[in-house]
């Protein structure tokens, strides 16, 4: 595998809209090629070398590219966006929309990303070491489509609306996640390792949420159904299993009625 080193040497007087930084588009591509890729700041298009050092080659495919990122990214938007192969390691934060409409890959980010990362994610890993901003794994506004596949984890805590119109894919949070997760729901697993808030699977129809923690509000529209043993992210406890959102639509499977599940740890 080939890295491309990128080093910030300028940080943009706005947000920077860097959606070229991907192994796809780094593939086959030398270190003068890739500084020539556009990048935007506000309505001014510009060169990525305008802004990083570029250091190394890209391998001759996404799978075969590796991209590190250092210094303070945390002004550099779309970072991995569309993404279907290959590695990219941000060894501090990111901005808006970092691995947004993933499809493959593995992305890794050591400090905090900031709000939608992960829309509309559709496959790959995506590992934040930080805290992540709101709409993690969610739609993109006015879109019905969250997160669809692969695997988000963050070992800090998460903002609010997480998971919004997820449909597919597993997040995994290890600290606290702020108020409604996985509104509008129809599908896919969001583990809560530490407390959630309020509004946690407000119209939501199918899926699966676990509350290692606390649940400040339970949603009126959940009803308790059963105690369940199962083993979750590795912890084996017992749950208690509340079913919902009532008060929504839910489509039947064999006759039976599909609703969606919120499993609480004792």
């Amino acid at each position: 595998m080939e890295t491309v080193t990128l080093t910030i040497k300028k940080q943009p007087d706005l947000r920077l809209e860097a959606e070229k930084i991907t192994p796809d588009a780094f593939a086959g591509k030398s270190a003068a090629e890739i500084a020539d890729l556009p990048v935007f700041e506000g309505r001014e298009t510009a060169k990525l070398g305008t802004y990083f050092d570029v250091a190394g080659k890209g391998g001759a495919t996404a799978a075969e590219t590796k991209i590190v990122i250092k210094g303070d990214a945390s002004r550099v938007k779309y970072i991995g966006m569309k993404m279907t192969a290959g590695e990219v390691l941000i060894e501090g934060s990111a901005d808006m929309y970092a691995g947004a409409w993933m499809e493959g890959g593995k992305l890794v980010v050591k400090g905090d990303v900031d709000a939608f990362a992960g829309t509309g994610m559709k496959g790959g890993i995506f590992e934040i070491g930080g805290n992540a901003g709101n709409y993690l794994g969610a739609a993109y506004r006015g879109d019905w489509r969250g997160m669809q596949g692969g695997t988000i984890r963050v070992k800090g805590n998460a903002g609010s609306d997480i998971g919004y119109f997820m449909n597919g894919g597993t997040i995994i949070v290890e600290g606290d996640a702020d108020v409604h997760v996985a509104t509008h729901a129809e599908g896919g697993t969001i583990i809560i390792k530490g407390n959630g808030k309020s509004k946690i699977g407000g119209q939501m129809v199918k899926g699966d949420i676990y509350v290692f923690g606390t649940i400040d509000v339970m949603m009126p529209g959940f009803v308790y159904r059963k105690d369940v043993d199962l083993e979750v992210d590795g912890t084996r406890a017992t749950f208690a299993l509340y079913e919902g959102d009532m008060g929504e639509r839910h489509g039947k499977r064999k006759g039976e009625v599909i609703y969606g599940k919120i499993y609480q740890k004792y």
